[in-house]
């Protein structure tokens, strides 16, 4: 198998067109600002000191995360999770390098920020996040480098949205059930119905 270099991306992809260069903004405009604040989903990735890369995703009411009014830094509420805190630690502890992702239910465009992150947990800040009753432990602000729609051909060829697509659950075991078996743990000690009421109170 051949190992290709950057001469033979330039030899098997035509160049990005113009529009496609300068559609990418310094800053989050009308347009952007509208998407983030009906999108109830982006996935976030993030750079560690020794080069670790995390993806992950986060959730929460329409316009969670919020744009600032010049449209420069975006303002990102960490609810509880796992308590991994892969994406925090590699912001905290690497270059701060973040990008994000958001998405819409029913829109095949993406909207991507790209920029640098810091953390704070400010209590006015925090308390402007209140959401499900609860404050987040910390917001995550991110300094915008670059903002810019992205193409929905992924999400047309994935079919996400298309009732016709989506995958009964049956086909799975539950999330619970797949760790334990890769663990060799046998059965979850609480059904799955029990997990999921667990999760809704942690929200």
């Amino acid at each position: 198998m051949k190992t290709l270099t950057l001469e033979d991306l330039d030899r098997l992809y035509k160049p990005a067109s113009k529009l496609v260069r300068d559609k990418v903004l310094d800053h989050v405009e009308a347009h952007g600002r509208a998407f983030i604040g009906l999108s109830p989903f982006c996935v976030v990735s993030s750079a560690g000191p020794d080069g670790t890369i995390d993806v992950s995703p986060r959730g929460g009411e329409p316009g969670f995360v919020h744009v600032s009014e010049d449209g420069r830094h975006l303002f990102l509420p960490d609810r509880p999770g796992n308590n991994r805190l892969d994406t925090l630690r590699n912001l905290l502890g690497g270059p701060g390098r973040i990008g994000l992702m958001f998405m819409i239910p029913g829109f095949d465009d993406v909207f991507r920020v790209n920029g640098r992150a810091e953390a704070t947990d400010d209590a006015d800040l925090l308390a402007s996040f209140e959401e499900f009753g609860k404050l987040p432990r910390i917001v995550v602000r991110v300094a915008v480098e670059e903002a810019f729609l992205h193409c929905p051909k992924a999400i047309m060829r994935a079919r996400l949205w298309e009732p016709e697509a989506q995958v009964p659950r049956e086909r799975l075991p539950s999330g619970a059930q797949m760790i334990f078996d890769q663990l060799q743990l046998g059965k979850p000690p609480i059904s799955d119905e029990q997990i999921i009421e667990s999760y809704k109170t942690q929200l």
